[in-house]
């Protein structure tokens, strides 16, 4: 690795990446001070790379087929890099924290199949397709931040599951409107037929009784994977173990929003102020 440091200038690679971190808004800090200082470099790279797999899927005047292409070259750029074939300083710094910290490329190449999914797959017949689409988008960041922090025990991970898919469901929530300009919708099909609602309510952004049904009924689930993804705590300490209850704290503030707004999600997106953060950082010290 001293080698590739000095061909590549890793140290401005991860800093490009802190910068990049804290300059994008989450529901939740993403190398806040509670992760120690060594680790933030790790966490920041991997972000690094999820934004440029997520700008690549959404950003920009390029076609599907262009689209695609450039998310298979970042997949085989990380088998690459992996087998440490490395072109700049990004890739250098990349190989860094695979190497240094043991991570599974299988986890990275996951969460392209995603991105590559966003592109191709509109619309989700039911919750299972939901949940399989979670399990690459979303399940392998907590499964990475897991092992930045040398936990491998098989139950830890199916609770760090449960909160990721949390998560990233409460962002479809929270993401409603501007999902469906970018022509995606991912409430289930087949629920929406339950509940009677229709993709007319989402182009004429309409807030009605129909729409609240559906909405009480997603947010009552993602509120108990929540739940249960509260049992990875158990298996955290220090201050990982706070940095995880904030951010579980932060994705059940959304839904809360949601819940005190009557489910009224068009032209009224949840966010979290400064306040909330600090008061939720407050609130995590005691989550058990």
């Amino acid at each position: 690795m001293l080698k590739e440091k000095q061909k590549f200038n890793i140290d401005s690679a991860y800093k490009i990446s802190l910068d990049l971190a804290k300059s994008h808004y989450e529901n939740f800090p993403v190398v806040s001070f509670l992760i120690p200082k060594e680790q933030r470099k790790h966490i920041a790279i991997i972000y690094w790379f999820a934004r440029t797999a997520d700008d690549i899927a959404d950003e920009g005047n390029i076609n599907n087929e262009e689209r695609l292409k450039k998310l298979d070259e970042l997949s085989d750029r990380i088998i690459s890099i992996s087998k440490d074939k490395i072109l700049n300083e990004f890739d250098a710094a990349f190989l860094n924290t695979i190497r240094t910290k043991n991570l599974s490329p299988e986890n990275l190449i996951n969460l392209l199949i995603a991105f590559k999914q966003d592109v191709t797959k509109k619309r989700y017949e039911n919750f299972d397709e939901v949940l399989n689409y979670c399990k690459n988008s979303a399940n392998p960041v907590g499964r990475l931040i897991l092992e930045l922090n040398n936990i491998n025990d098989e139950k830890a991970k199916v609770f760090s599951d449960n909160i990721c898919t949390a998560l990233q469901l409460t962002n479809f929530i929270q993401d409603i409107e501007i999902d469906y300009k970018k022509g995606r919708i991912y409430l289930p099909q087949d629920e929406m037929k339950k509940f009677n609602v229709d993709e007319n309510m989402f182009r004429l952004k309409e807030n009605n009784i129909n729409l609240k049904h559906i909405l009480k009924f997603n947010i009552s689930r993602i509120e108990d994977l929540f739940k249960e993804g509260r049992k990875l705590l158990t298996y955290l300490n220090g201050s990982l173990k706070y940095e995880i209850a904030w951010t579980i704290l932060g994705g059940e503030k959304i839904l809360k929003q949601v819940k005190k707004s009557d489910y009224k999600i068009f032209n009224n997106r949840p966010t979290l102020s400064n306040m909330d953060f600090l008061i939720l950082l407050c609130k995590s010290i005691f989550i058990r």
